[in-house]
């Protein structure tokens, strides 16, 4: 089975990467983004008897960093 986690800086802590990419964009001159917050996604393969617990774990322990990010733990249908 197929698990996503989705990393995401909290709102209100700056996100560097995610200013870089908008000038870039600003730079193609596409105009009209307003703004940008960059993240990661990280997909784990597990078997099915991983429990959601044992994933909030790994996610809020090990993926995210709990002081700045928060995560979004998403399984695949198969």
């Amino acid at each position: 089975m197929k698990v996503r986690v989705y990393v995401s800086l909290k709102n209100g802590v700056l996100d560097p990467q995610g200013r870089a990419i908008h000038h870039a964009i600003e730079g193609l001159g596409i105009h009209g983004v307003n703004d940008v917050r960059a993240g990661k996604m990280i997909e784990l393969e597990v078997d099915p008897s991983v429990t959601d617990g044992q994933l909030e774990e790994m996610a809020s322990k090990l993926l995210a960093n709990m002081v700045i990010e928060n995560y979004r733990i998403e399984r695949l249908a198969a």
